[in-house]
């Protein structure tokens, strides 16, 4: 049984109240969440007091350079990610999106800031400005680091790249961070988490990692130095955004939340051109990939109302091709949703959409004990859930049916 517990303030917390987590295979537990009774100001305090000053010693290159090697090393570590990632119900392909692509974001963004950013501890941004006649006063702007710590709050669809895309910024511009994962799939951040402080690439306090179900009294102990980044449902977000105290102090909120994307069909497209075949595979695609769970998912596909049957019957044809179930399989194509929550999220869901929609394409239910189905509704409704798809029709008004 995989332990996942906090690690703060160079300490790893292996006693504290247990929760287990399942895989979304087989639902049996597959690891175990510790939840430590943390203090917050304290885990804060470190990372101003301690992280923050060895980070904003380094030159801004240095800490690219230190991303860089850091994804040279998590690269290497790649297949172990990989066999975790399987139980959070991911594919092969799923899992590509966000190991490889998370770590490879730690690349870009270190090359990025070693071609644009200043070798210096601060970057100086434009010339000097003039302001007087005589030269005898000047202006320079220069961006400096925050003396604060950046919280980030990451949703479970993307356990190592919505952790390492907000970290690799973070400590890029000389600010230490505190990783709060989403429980589903945690231990595959844990594991992730877990090989960058056995790297020893980031100095003590840079990052530290809150193994929670909820965030706490954190957000209590914040300043107007730090900031928060968050990633979920717009409804905990704004609750988070709402908080007494990051109202009061002004403390940055970044909020990524139900993106709701669309996918509309030109009216002088027809089923025989190239534009109709893309247009089918990019939303079929965008329904299995991570089983549909990708934030950045099309929820909504818009057609001319003379195109809505071509467009049904392509969109069944390739999703019949589509194999579900246990990604342990290689011969499977989408895998089943992350949780139980999530299995539960979507029934709701679709139970809603089923009231103002004809279901055109709906397979069973798995055999083995995840809830994964593809499915895709014709009509009115408005669902915006897993992998459900709703095809609207465009009359000639323009108007969405």
């Amino acid at each position: 049984m995989i332990r996942v517990p906090s690690y703060t303030q160079g300490t790893w917390h292996n006693e504290g109240a247990e929760t287990e987590l399942y895989s979304a295979i087989t639902q049996e537990p597959i690891a175990t969440l510790i939840e430590t009774n943390l203090n917050y100001s304290d885990i804060c305090t470190y990372a101003r007091e301690k992280g923050g000053p060895a980070l904003r010693a380094m030159t801004i290159h240095e800490r690219a350079f230190r991303i860089k090697f850091l994804a040279r090393y998590l690269i290497a570590r790649k297949e172990e990610f990989y066999t975790l990632s399987t139980h959070t119900g991911a594919t092969r392909r799923d899992s590509w999106i966000d190991i490889e692509g998370g770590i490879g974001t730690l690349f870009t963004l270190s090359s990025k800031a070693r071609q644009e950013l200043s070798d210096l501890p601060f970057h100086v941004e434009g010339g000097v400005q003039r302001l007087s006649r005589g030269g005898t006063f000047v202006g320079q702007h220069i961006c400096v680091p925050k003396h604060g710590v950046a919280i980030h709050i990451n949703a479970f669809n993307f356990p190592v790249w919505g952790m390492l895309e907000k970290m690799a910024p973070a400590i890029i511009a000389g600010m230490p961070c505190i990783v709060k994962p989403s429980p589903v799939g945690s231990y595959l951040a844990h594991a992730v988490f877990s090989a960058i402080i056995e790297s020893g690439l980031l100095p003590d306090g840079a990052v530290q990692f809150l193994a929670a179900d909820k965030p706490g009294d954190l957000l209590d102990h914040l300043i107007s130095q730090d900031s928060i980044a968050f990633t979920g449902s717009a409804h905990t977000g704004l609750k988070l955004k709402a908080h007494p105290n990051v109202i009061a102090r002004n403390i940055p909120f970044n909020l990524e939340a139900d993106s709701l994307n669309g996918s509309i069909l030109g009216p002088d497209v027809t089923p025989d051109m190239e534009e109709f075949g893309l247009f089918v595979r990019e939303v079929v695609s965008e329904m299995t990939v991570k089983s549909g769970q990708k934030c950045t998912a099309i929820r909504r596909t818009i057609v001319p109302e003379d195109l809505v049957e071509d467009v049904i019957e392509a969109m069944r044809a390739r999703l019949e091709t589509v194999v579900a179930g246990d990604p342990h399989d290689a011969s499977v194509k989408m895998g089943p949703l992350a949780s139980r929550e999530q299995g539960q999220r979507f029934r709701e869901q679709m139970s809603r959409l089923e009231e103002v929609t004809d279901t055109v394409y709906g397979s069973s239910f798995l055999g083995f004990r995840g809830d994964t189905r593809a499915t895709s509704g014709h009509g009115e409704g408005s669902g915006n859930a897993g992998e459900v798809g709703d095809a609207g029709e465009v009359g000639d008004t323009g108007e969405v049916g």
